[in-house]
């Protein structure tokens, strides 16, 4: 009963192990405030970004460090710290960036990194469009008069806040269906960023389910064989018989 207990926890440790934690239903989305339209080398901006779980309410709870993360194409990263703001959700941060091209990403506290898209400096700042199969519909309200661009005043999200470019932050949503993720999450409340927005399932969980059920097979077949014992096999008396001569 022993082995069968371990494989079983095994098959939960794989999964648990080699889901990334945006399958498991915690991720959250980073929306920034409206940009400004071009960026110079050294020169001081302030933007104010907000995370959101499952990128449409906040996070129940400590979510956290916060930031904006910069990466160069040489690898040099810049990471530029969060500070909250009244709004629930809502952070703002000063930058300072070199020329270069950079990777932007969200430092989302407990969830993983969400990609926000890149910038050009001198230049502008070209976001990601954040698609519908990363915002999970809410039937509450969550803000007042500030709100994360493009919430409307019923507290749901944009269905697809598709922002192309510097200083253009979406305010309206875009036509589309919102759909849930393909792991159709459960709440505590943010990370990671599923980002790509990819649906369907993924490879990784096939793997996953092969090896679940490779280990339950295997399980099920030795608790069988348990089930059944062999016969013992005819004892032979006239070997067990001592003879002494008379």
């Amino acid at each position: 009963m022993k082995r069968i207990v371990t494989i079983l926890v095994a098959v939960a440790a794989l999964a648990a192990g080699a889901l990334p934690v945006s399958a498991a239903g915690n991720w959250a989305v980073t929306y920034l405030d409206p940009m400004p339209e071009r960026f110079a080398p050294g020169t001081t901006y302030t933007l104010g970004f907000w995370v959101l779980q499952h990128g449409s309410h906040p996070y129940e709870g400590d979510l956290g460090e916060t930031g904006l993360r910069l990466t160069g194409d040489g690898g040099k990263e810049l990471t530029f710290r969060g500070t909250p703001l009244p709004e629930r959700g809502h952070y703002v941060t000063a930058i300072a960036v070199p020329e270069g091209s950079w990777r932007v990403e969200g430092v989302q506290g407990r969830f993983e990194p969400y990609l926000v898209g890149t910038l050009s400096v001198p230049g502008g700042l070209e976001v990601r469009p954040v698609t519908g199969d990363v915002v999970m519909r809410v039937g509450k309200d969550y803000w007042g008069d500030i709100r994360p661009p493009g919430f409307s005043r019923d507290g749901q999200p944009p269905k697809a806040a598709a922002v192309p470019s510097a200083g253009t932050q979406a305010t309206a949503p875009a036509a589309g269906p919102a759909a849930p993720p393909a792991t159709a999450p459960a709440a505590p409340a943010v990370a990671a960023s599923p980002p790509g927005g990819q649906s369907g399932v993924p490879g990784y969980a096939l793997l996953i389910a092969a090896a679940g059920g490779a280990l339950l097979a295997l399980a099920a077949s030795r608790l069988s064989r348990r089930g059944r014992r062999e016969p013992e096999p005819p004892v032979d008396e006239r070997r067990d018989t001592l003879a002494f001569p008379g």
